[in-house]
């Protein structure tokens, strides 16, 4: 039996005549798509193996630098600051400097008006001239004093003769007892008048006696301190620096102003040894000690990074010395961690010009 297969189109047939149409090709070259694949699987091998390493690695590294510093935030340049006030009052009449204007030391801030001053130096001087008018007085009144007793001393002999012999005449009853009491009477006063030029004469000494320790009469002395006390003073109308530093809070140095001796009229900042109080956690005190390395960032200046060394460690905390210090004794008391102040001096000179008072951070390398 014969079996039927598929009819196939004849060559001759027209359906074998026409063309079969091709499909079209895939967009873009062919090599492209063999090299495609291997550059992914790098890419992706690359983040799935390297970027945990990278984060362990980094947080390794934090995990054994973490314990070696102490850092804080809460810290700020400080400099020694001198208020300049006027020994004595007056009015200014001359003002030498302006805020914000680096001084030396011995330059001159300001003067209060001499004149009362001189004045007073000139009454203190009159004192001493009168002082040592008054010593030759003294001295010629105790050479007068001298020449007084010899004379009462012989008032006293002609007295004692004349007593006698009106004792004696009283005795033969010759006399009367009036003549007899006037008698005794003048022996009497002229042996008082002996006794008080001595005593005037005693006291003309002590008067003219020098004082032991400056060996010059005391009334002279102390006029020639109350001199030495104007000249000082005098002086102190003049205002220089007592050290270099720079002029700030200079507002109240007006000319023909007044000025009240002790009231601070100018503030004087050392910046040439400034440093940095940083205030730590006391629970970042226990491997901290003094010389240990710092570093110091300021907010003001991003970038600038200054060397130091631990100076001090505070002798108490904030609260020990401020105005109003917590009392914990209470029943509803809360316990907040202290902070305690670190001194932190520069190793280097900044290379921005410090101000008193800028935010710092400071690390503390403890290892």
């Amino acid at each position: 039996m014969d079996q039927i297969s598929p009819s196939r189109p004849r060559a001759d047939s027209p359906a074998s005549s026409k063309t079969a149409p091709k499909a079209d090709p895939l967009p873009g070259p062919a090599s492209t798509d063999v090299g495609a694949a291997p550059r992914a699987g790098w890419r992706t091998r690359a983040l799935m193996f390297g970027l945990p390493a990278l984060l362990i690695a980094a947080g390794a590294g934090w995990w054994l630098t973490s314990g070696g510093s102490v850092s804080t935030d809460n810290a700020y340049v400080q400099m020694d600051k001198v208020s300049v006030a006027a020994e004595v009052g007056g009015r200014i009449v001359e003002v030498a400097v302006r805020d914000g204007q680096q001084v030396a030391k011995g330059q001159l801030l300001f003067r209060i008006d001499r004149e009362p001053y001189a004045l007073t130096v000139a009454q203190a001087t009159a004192a001493i001239d009168a002082a040592q008018v008054e010593v030759g007085n003294l001295s010629a009144g105790a050479n007068t004093s001298r020449v007084d007793i010899a004379a009462a001393r012989e008032d006293v002999k002609f007295a004692a003769v004349n007593f006698d012999r009106q004792a004696a005449l009283m005795e033969k009853g010759f006399t009367t007892r009036a003549a007899y009491d006037a008698a005794r009477y003048a022996l009497t006063q002229a042996r008082e008048r002996v006794r008080q030029t001595e005593a005037a004469a005693t006291e003309a000494r002590t008067k003219l006696a020098a004082g032991p320790s400056s060996g010059v009469n005391p009334q002279v002395e102390a006029a020639r301190v109350q001199r030495s006390q104007a000249e000082v003073n005098l002086g102190r109308t003049t205002v220089r620096a007592p050290s270099a530093g720079r002029v700030a809070q200079s507002d109240r140095l007006q000319i023909g102003q007044m000025m009240v001796a002790g009231l601070p009229a100018v503030t004087l900042v050392d910046t040439a040894r400034p440093w940095v109080e940083a205030n730590f956690k006391e629970t970042d005190l226990a491997a901290m000690r003094v010389g240990q390395r710092a570093e110091i960032r300021f907010d003001a200046y991003p970038g600038v990074t200054v060397r130091g060394h631990v100076l001090t460690i505070g002798a108490g905390t904030g609260s020990e010395f401020s105005v109003l210090p917590a009392q914990n004794a209470t029943g509803n008391w809360v316990k907040v961690t202290q902070r305690v102040p670190v001194r932190i001096a520069f190793d280097e000179k900044p290379a921005r010009d410090m101000i008193a008072g800028l935010s710092a951070d400071v690390r503390v390398f403890t290892k």
